[in-house]
């Protein structure tokens, strides 16, 4: 069966994951991680994607992102990519190929995922046993959050800004939500939607992606696809 082309829709939150291959290091040391944030930052300012959250681990990475065109979030990936191989096969003596493939990506409905979402990737190298504090880890978004450091690469969602009607206020409430967690059936669904690529949010907010795009967003039944003209209307 043809794989399914990825769901990507301007003005929507997407949840983005790249895994190196063969689940092999795709940093080394500090200089690989700032590298990779460079090359964030520069390459989402120039495609028009605003980055929410992210999280750098060993052998992946997580984003939160909203692109503001078609073809921002894949050109953004694109170039990071293959710049930050360049560099890392550069530096590091060696060739080949160092991602998994192509990266996954899904819709999310910002309501109900944005917040939980951004828990999620704070909270994946306390998961890890790297560090016992989400805010311990340097390689993720959550210190901008809690005031501790500023990350040119972030851009506030308005669903943070609704938070509190200060700074203060804001980073309280988001550092309860982090030492709150998240249960496992929301961790669950929000790891195997990006996996699969089928969008994740209540049955109103699939129904409003469906009449955006001809590619399915959602698993259905089995049975005969809809047809284009049906979800065109």
């Amino acid at each position: 069966m043809a794989r399914l082309p990825r769901l990507t829709l301007p003005g929507h939150l997407h949840h983005v994951i790249q895994r190196g291959n063969n689940r092999q290091s795709i940093f080394q040391d500090r200089e690989d991680f700032e590298t990779m944030l460079g090359l964030l930052a520069d390459n989402a300012l120039r495609h028009g994607v605003a980055v929410h959250a992210y999280v750098l681990m060993d052998n992946h990475f997580h984003l939160l992102v909203t692109p503001s065109t078609l073809e921002g979030l894949p050109q953004m990936m694109q170039a990071v990519g293959r710049r930050y191989v360049q560099y890392f096969n550069r530096r590091h003596a060696r060739t080949g190929t160092l991602w998994e493939g192509r990266y996954r990506s899904t819709v999310l409905q910002p309501e109900r995922y944005l917040l939980p979402c951004m828990v999620y990737l704070d909270l994946n190298p306390v998961r890890a046993g790297l560090v016992v504090h989400a805010v311990d880890y340097p390689w993720s978004s959550h210190a901008h959050w809690r005031g501790v450091r500023n990350d040119r690469l972030l851009t506030p969602h308005a669903l943070y800004w609704a938070l509190g009607n200060t700074p203060f206020a804001r980073e309280a409430a988001y550092a309860a939500l982090v030492q709150a967690g998240i249960g496992s059936l929301e961790q669950t669904a929000l790891t195997s939607s990006v996996l699969s690529g089928w969008a994740l949010g209540g049955p109103e907010f699939i129904e409003e992606l469906q009449r955006q795009t001809l590619r399915r967003v959602m698993q259905g039944q089995p049975g005969r696809p809809r047809s284009k003209k049906i979800l065109q209307t």
